[in-house]
């Protein structure tokens, strides 16, 4: 609030000595800037918290901090692992703090600002109410966002930091050290032979896989969406519901029930249906047909969720458009293409987008259904892996967790891009406010 300022001889206004520069260099030690500014009691606060935080952080930060470099030099003493957490949590600390630092520093600067252009010093009173009513937001977004970098944000650092040391099986502390390698993991995923032909082999079914089945399950509930909502068909509700019942299982239980199904030697579909052809085919055995096999479990699982936002977007289409598409002379492939498709995708392209980068880390399915198999020779990875389950038998089955932590990185990148790429061209998104 600004208030007549207090003036002397000359006319000037008695806070025009404020130098903001001063206050914030003052600030270099916490609260001196505020004394500056006449803040006394906030001065304290800043200055009594500085030198609590200092008194108990500044060790076990500087600790954690050098072990996270290190990574420990006495294997009989040191463990890397728990170095690594203490080093990590000591730089998110550390980057807390710096942050609450320079805030102290602008806080300084932002009020003797203020006093230079003669505004009044609030009261403690008015202090506390204008922290309130205008930082209502940060108080309620700063716990969540702090509850969520340790949770989130933390085990993500852990990963990737993995993916530049040399932890695996024969490497594994408290009997060994870990070191900084660098980008040496990386690298031998390009240059190893091993490696590289698991990894191009990994990335290309697990490309293949997520366009394949993902267009497959859209497209089937699509088709399925559009034949139920037609004005011929009677007993919409129940069909509806038929078609929505998949999803309404638990996934798990249905993938375990195909695997069943699928089983060479006494699944159903082997004993039942193809031996009346006088066929036996190696769903689980050969990779060809264990990708098949996998791709169709998948679009059983997927199809309902799709057909069900596709049912929706059909129901609140305006039936006056078909009237008039009618009246214009237009077929119903007119209508579908120009009318019920374009509205369909506007309103369920985010959703449908998420579906591909849903099955690209689909995990249940692949893990439940053969474990990644059937194992292939020359490679470190399954038929049908796909990256994160090639990660989880690096990480648990294999124990090499610097490349499952190198692979993450990289699946995370791809994930990354292609979702936002994707959702940067998607209509609904660049013409929000069309409708």
């Amino acid at each position: 609030m600004q208030i007549e300022r207090a003036t002397n001889g000359t006319g000037r206004s008695g806070y025009a000595g404020a130098r903001p520069g001063t206050a914030a260099l003052l600030s270099i030690v916490p609260g001196l800037g505020q004394f500056y500014n006449r803040r006394y009691i906030k001065g304290t606060l800043f200055l009594l918290l500085a030198a609590c935080l200092g008194i108990a952080l500044a060790v076990p930060l500087a600790n954690g901090i050098y072990g996270l470099v290190t990574l420990g030099s006495n294997p009989e003493v040191d463990d890397s692992r728990t170095l690594l957490v203490e080093g990590i949590l000591s730089a998110i600390v550390t980057l807390i703090l710096l942050g609450a630092y320079v805030l102290n520093l602008r806080d300084a600067w932002r009020d003797a600002r203020r006093r230079s252009q003669g505004h009044r010093i609030p009261s403690v009173r008015q202090a506390f109410h204008d922290s309130w009513e205008h930082g209502f937001p940060y108080f309620v977004v700063v716990p969540t966002f702090l509850l969520l970098t340790m949770i989130v944000v933390f085990p993500l650092l852990f990963m990737i930091c993995l993916a530049f040391t040399n932890y695996n099986l024969y490497n594994s502390p408290p009997a060994h050290l870990l070191d900084w390698v660098g980008f040496q993991n990386f690298v031998a995923l390009f240059t190893e032979g091993v490696w590289t032909r698991s990894l191009l082999a990994v990335l290309t079914w697990t490309v293949v896989w997520t366009l394949v089945a993902t267009s497959l399950q859209i497209a089937l509930a699509f088709f399925l969406a559009v034949m139920a909502n037609d004005a011929r068909v009677r007993f919409k509700r129940l069909i509806r519901t038929v078609f929505i019942l998949p999803w309404a299982v638990p996934s798990f239980m249905t993938v375990l029930v195909f695997t069943a199904m699928f089983n060479d030697t006494f699944g159903t579909i082997n004993r039942d249906i193809v031996s009346l052809f006088g066929m036996t085919i190696p769903w689980l055995t050969d990779p060809t047909w264990a990708r098949i096999a996998i791709i169709f479990v998948q679009i059983w699982l997927g199809f309902p969720y799709v057909f069900t936002l596709v049912t929706g977007v059909l129901q609140s289409i305006s039936k006056d458009w078909y009237e008039a598409a009618e009246v214009d002379g237009g077929t119903r492939w007119d209508k579908l293409r120009h009318i019920t498709l374009p509205h369909v995708m506007y309103a369920t392209a985010p959703l449908l987008i998420m579906q591909f980068s849903y099955n690209f880390n689909n995990f249940n399915i692949i893990y439940l259904f053969n474990k990644g198999g059937p194992p292939v020779p020359g490679q470190s990875s399954g038929a049908t892996d796909i990256l994160i389950s090639w990660v989880y038998n690096l990480t648990f089955d294999q124990n090499n967790y610097m490349m499952a932590a190198a692979i993450s990185i990289i699946m995370g990148l791809v994930v990354a891009l292609f979702a936002f790429f994707q959702f940067r061209r998607t209509r609904s998104f660049r013409e929000e406010g069309m409708y």
